[in-house]
């Protein structure tokens, strides 16, 4: 019987979580049943239960395989000098935007969407909680390697402490996602301006 390339192998688990990914957009996780997946990626349910044991497993890796991303994207610019914030961040984002470009419900990008599922499933499932909370602990801290850089470049005020910076910037992107599920896409130039105008204000010049 001829072995099975880990490339197969790799494949055939990137097919069942984009198809799980687009399930539990369309429909939301409770609505969705492992049959939804089987006819989405059509395989058989021997073929998927040998990688995921169920729902709660699929939801999991999509969870941390997205923050994992995430974080190693912001370690990488961490490790230099890293460019301006809405450089930055419209960067990332565009990235994790275009490896899932693919995926849509009714001609929609399924990734926001996806997103509220999962805030929303985390609120009631302590195991999905925890997987969430290790991720976003690892983007925080990331994002605080990078404001410590800002500030040791002078590119940034030392006075201000670089979790609250990090929590800040991570509620900008939480903020563009819920707005693209609710309202439609946008493309990430929207959230990279934006940011690039705040940066920009400063305070008015006192009156003579």
């Amino acid at each position: 019987m001829a072995r099975v390339s880990q490339a197969h192998l790799d494949a055939r688990r990137r097919q069942i979580l984009d198809g799980a990914s687009v399930c539990f957009a369309r429909n939301g996780f409770h609505a969705t049943s492992m049959q939804d997946v089987l006819k989405e990626v059509d395989l058989s349910a021997g073929a998927v239960y040998r990688y995921f044991s169920g729902k709660e497993e699929l939801i999991a890796a999509i969870v941390g395989e997205v923050l994992d991303e995430v974080r190693e994207s912001f370690e990488e610019e961490g490790r230099h000098i890293p460019p301006p914030p809405d450089i930055l961040v419209s960067s990332v984002l565009g990235r994790v935007h275009a490896s899932r470009e693919s995926l849509t419900v009714d001609g929609q990008p399924a990734f926001p969407r996806l997103v509220i599922q999962v805030w929303t499933e985390t609120l009631r499932n302590p195991e999905l909680a925890a997987v969430l909370s290790e991720g976003y602990s690892g983007v925080r801290e990331a994002w605080g390697r990078i404001v410590v850089a800002y500030q040791e470049a002078g590119m940034m005020r030392s006075d201000v402490s670089p979790d609250h910076v990090a929590r800040t910037m991570i509620a900008v992107v939480q903020g563009f996602l819920v707005q693209q599920s609710l309202f439609g896409p946008a493309p990430v130039e929207v959230l990279r301006d934006g940011l690039r105008a705040l940066m920009s204000v400063s305070a008015p010049l006192s009156g003579a």
